[in-house]
């Protein structure tokens, strides 16, 4: 009889993470429900029965990656003073992107860049959570407005514009093989930009 439930000794979770690494590699379209699941371990009636269909199964691995792979992201906004946020994303997302036991680049980036009309809804979705962390980020930098951390005139969104095109960009020079050590000295780059843009004075002078 054809096996319809989860099988014996399922888990979720590592499953999800070895789901995640297929869709991480190959994106959403290139990743075949065959790669799927050999490398969860699980049959494709498992698959339905567990996760609905192949997209069910990807949103549920851009909740994971957003919870474990991108921790960082989270502990940033955490940071006391605008300046730690922006130095704290900006140097663990280099550390992310090149970890050497993970895919080169970012999932939510490489995810659905090369899919077609007929999974448009793909792109949109992992747009919207890109959108979502950009979003967190300008509503912290706001609030260092309103603490007296950042001058009353400056753009809370601009500044988490500026630094989501910069951790974006390199997930995409990640993917197509630069190295961390690269990756940093653009980090420091930008870092800077952003102090002097941040609080109108020389990136030197900001701790």
């Amino acid at each position: 009889m054809t096996q319809t439930g989860r099988p014996r000794g399922f888990d979720t979770e590592q499953a999800l993470d070895r789901a995640m690494e297929v869709f991480w590699r190959h994106g959403y379209e290139g990743a075949s429900l065959t790669d799927l699941t050999a490398a969860m371990g699980i049959n494709k009636p498992s698959l339905y029965a567990a996760y609905g269909n192949k997209e069910g199964l990807f949103r549920k691995v851009v909740a994971r990656y957003a919870d474990v792979e991108m921790a960082y992201a989270r502990d940033a906004l955490d940071q006391p003073t605008a300046h730690q946020v922006a130095a704290v994303l900006l140097r663990e997302n280099v550390v992310a992107l090149t970890r050497p036991d993970r895919p080169a680049g970012c999932l939510s980036v490489q995810g659905g860049t090369a899919c077609g009309t007929e999974n448009a809804a793909i792109s949109e979705f992992l747009a919207a959570s890109r959108l979502a962390g950009e979003q967190a980020l300008a509503a912290r930098f706001a609030r260092a407005v309103d603490e007296g951390d950042l001058p009353p005139d400056v753009d809370a969104a601009a500044l988490a514009r500026f630094l989501s095109v910069v951790t974006e960009g390199h997930a995409v020079h990640a993917a197509a093989g630069a190295q961390r050590s690269q990756l940093e000295q653009s980090a420091e780059i930008a870092l800077h930009a952003f102090t002097a843009a941040a609080y109108r004075a020389p990136a030197a002078r900001i701790r």
